[in-house]
């Protein structure tokens, strides 16, 4: 009798751990992860002593910065909204499903890079680089939203209703509430966006920490990064609804969304800049290909190698790290005192950007992937770590459930793992994007090559490996989705329907 074997529920979750964690592995094995820097210790002292001693002083112009880094987000963010509104009205339609998916897979950073080329080196750049990735965001949520909302008060509507008054009388009404807490949650992302904005030059935080940091003066850089902190850490207290309408027109007063490029630009890049080389003189459809393909063979399919090894490494540790760290924020393990040091912790590992952890790492371990995979890790893991711990607080409690170690590894853990699971799966979409613009700070992902193609004027390389690090997204999101349906993951059920999702 041949032995019958069921796929419960449980298998199916090993399974995929078993593959993700092989696969995480094996980027281990393959990755660069050498120390360069000789003598990291020493710059580890002097970073401790200036993040110990900040000085506001020797930062000029930090207030200003604070007030550009405001006013991008709020308006990036609001002009997203607005963009996702729209496009949620005709989410029913495969082609704005599709342009939705493709806006919001260029990261911020990369759009930053294409719109110096439009509108120089001016707040408009900021907005539209926050605000079109935004709009592709917003529109899947609120459209998802409107899916999932309840039908019944759009059929109650008189028979003739047009499709704008049924969505503004009754779809709408109805996740409005949603809506809202994760509009608040989007701004938070959009102050880390705007803030990371100055590594390309826009005079927001990150242009002054990055100028900091590269002089090794640490006292003034973890002034700003402090003031960052600060701004983010404060925002549930001075974030209410009634001020917005003011926050933003504080913000088109500081910094009117204005171009700053000649006359004549948008015209040059559309019809020159981003032409492909060949084309632009006598080549051939020949000529083309064999620009196409040296083009890839040097640069494309090394930095989506580079992109892939590292981000599937970070998943890896982002998961080890997140199952460690949950219990720190957890009611099921410590007391209060250890649990309020571990929501500090965690809430400044997630709020500061990936791109400024790595930074800081980079000066520290030299240009590998070390300093990408240990930022990745250290930012998404206190996200999925946060989001677990709270998830915990809806876990019944039974009066002889085990305590320690033992109620980590026999009660817990089996009861949340299936929403670890499903906010990993749901976070390496996020994780590969990031990765890709990791490039910019020296290692060498798809970001790299991009950043070296602007540098250099040559825009036609830089939107065909702009336009590979979309693809790439697109497809680890599929896969990502795939996987979550097959093993019926859901990263909305229960308690975590009232957690923004970041």
């Amino acid at each position: 009798m041949t032995e019958q074997r069921w796929q419960t529920t449980a298998r199916r979750f090993r399974v995929a751990s078993l593959w993700l964690g092989l696969a995480g592995l094996l980027a281990f094995v393959v990755a660069d992860l050498e120390i360069i820097t000789g003598t990291p210790g020493t710059e580890i002292g002097r970073i401790a002593t200036g993040f110990l001693s900040p000085d506001l002083a020797a930062t000029e112009f930090i207030w200003q910065a604070l007030a550009n880094t405001l006013a991008f987000a709020f308006q990036g963010v609001a002009l997203g909204i607005a963009g996702g509104f729209v496009l949620a009205v005709f989410w029913h339609h495969r082609l704005v499903r599709a342009g939705s998916a493709v806006i919001r897979a260029v990261h911020e950073l990369f759009w930053g890079l294409i719109f110096l080329q439009l509108t120089g080196l001016s707040p408009l750049t900021g907005v539209l680089a926050i605000a079109i990735p935004y709009a592709g965001i917003f529109a899947k949520v609120f459209g998802e939203f409107l899916e999932e909302s309840d039908q019944r008060p759009a059929l109650a509507l008189p028979e003739g209703s047009g499709r704008l008054t049924t969505f503004f009388y009754a779809r709408l009404p109805l996740i409005m509430g949603p809506l809202r807490t994760y509009g608040a949650y989007r701004l938070e992302c959009g102050l880390r966006a705007s803030a990371i904005l100055g590594f390309i030059g826009l005079p927001t935080l990150g242009f002054h920490l990055e100028t900091a940091f590269r002089q090794g003066d640490y006292s003034a850089g973890a002034a700003v990064l402090y003031v960052f902190f600060l701004l983010i850490g404060t925002l549930r207290f001075w974030l209410h609804r009634r001020l917005v309408p003011v926050y933003l027109g504080a913000a088109l007063w500081w910094a009117p969304p204005l171009s700053s490029a000649p006359e004549g630009t948008l015209r040059r890049f559309f019809t020159s800049d981003i032409v492909p080389a060949p084309l632009k003189g006598d080549g051939s459809l020949a000529d083309l290909w064999h620009w196409f393909a040296r083009l890839m063979m040097e640069q494309g399919l090394p930095g989506l190698w580079h992109t892939l090894v590292l981000s599937t490494a970070a998943l890896l540790a982002t998961a080890v790290l997140a199952l460690l760290l949950f219990p720190l924020v957890s009611p099921r393990f410590g007391n209060r005192v250890s649990r309020g040091a571990g929501h500090l912790f965690l809430m400044i590992m997630r709020t500061t950007p990936e791109f400024l952890l790595a930074f800081i790492l980079l000066l520290l371990l030299g240009p590998s992937m070390l300093p990408g995979i240990i930022a990745l890790a250290l930012h998404t893991g206190a996200i999925v770590a946060y989001l677990t711990g709270r998830f915990t607080l809806y876990l019944p409690a039974r009066a002889d459930r085990p305590r320690g170690l033992q109620g980590y590894a026999w009660d817990t853990l089996p009861r949340i793992y299936p929403n670890v699971l499903a906010l990993l799966l749901y976070r390496w979409e996020i994780i590969m994007r990031e990765t890709a613009i990791l490039g910019i700070l020296g290692i060498t992902t798809l970001g790299y090559y991009v950043d070296a193609a602007f540098a250099e004027f040559r825009f036609d390389r830089a939107l065909v490996l702009i336009g590979l690090a979309v693809a790439l997204n697109l497809l680890v999101d599929h896969l990502s989705r795939r996987l979550r349906q097959h093993l019926r993951l859901s990263i909305n059920s229960g308690q975590f329907a009232r957690e923004p999702m970041p």
